[in-house]
């Protein structure tokens, strides 16, 4: 399929794991994707992968207002102008879980990935989106979010409960000029990342009653997450909008 021929898209914290998977997939129907990332090292890596070919890396700092402003001046000096946003960066940072344990140093940098970051770069791209009356923003929600969660923290669950608030009041501002917003929440989907952190936060026989109470009885895969983005991002979720759309197995319902 070619669903993003024609189409610029930006994709934040993508050179390694969830975000990767999502870059790869738009680019492979056709996508000019962006991939904004912190990590030169990820980056270099992410270069050599014959599935990430074609796709734009910039390493920028997202928690750095003046880097990220820098760096969408420097694309738009380029001529790209984006109709595409997949807000993907955050995570807990491995900051504790236990909600008497989080200082304020904790919840500030959680909040700053996930929510802020966020924030920052919906603000600088939307006026491309408005300027040519069409837009498509997907935003990395989460499971936690949505339900709480048994190895991240509060301050995680809270900012992920912003970012899919603000979903929903996006779609609603925005809907009128033709840009849709929706978010997309995974639950456990087995980036490296992911791994670490049940290693350390679950013992072998916590994670296989984890599985079990999976109606699928198995965890997420990145392509699972991605395929849903794509979906979310195509021109056939145009009537589709202010949506949170669990990707979790059925773990987490919701009527």
């Amino acid at each position: 399929m070619n669903r993003f021929e024609g189409r610029t898209i930006l994709v934040s914290a993508a050179a390694d794991g969830l975000g990767l998977g999502i870059a790869e997939r738009l680019a492979a129907e056709g996508g000019r994707v962006v991939a904004l990332d912190k990590s030169a090292e990820s980056i270099a890596r992410a270069e050599e992968r014959l599935s990430a070919q074609g796709i734009r890396f910039e390493a920028v700092d997202l928690m750095d207002a003046g880097q990220l402003t820098e760096c969408i001046s420097s694309l738009e000096a380029d001529g790209l102008r984006f109709d595409t946003l997949v807000n993907n960066a955050g995570g807990s940072l491995h900051t504790p879980r236990p909600f008497l344990e989080e200082t304020d140093a904790h919840w500030d940098i959680v909040m700053g990935l996930n929510v802020t970051a966020a924030v920052r770069l919906t603000r600088l791209v939307l006026p491309h989106m408005i300027d040519g009356g069409f837009g498509r923003i997907v935003n990395l929600g989460s499971k936690a979010g949505r339900y709480g969660s048994l190895f991240t923290g509060a301050n995680y669950v809270a900012a992920k409960g912003a970012v899919q608030s603000m979903t929903l009041q996006l779609a609603q501002e925005f809907g009128p000029r033709g840009i849709t917003c929706n978010a997309v929440c995974p639950g456990a989907i087995l980036t490296p990342r992911v791994e670490g952190l049940l290693a350390e936060r679950m013992s072998a026989e916590e994670r296989e009653a984890a599985v079990q109470a999976i109606p699928m009885r198995r965890n997420g895969r990145v392509e699972d997450v991605a395929a849903t983005v794509a979906f979310l991002a195509s021109g056939e979720a145009g009537f589709i909008t202010g949506q949170l759309i669990d990707v979790n197995g059925g773990q987490g319902m919701a009527s």
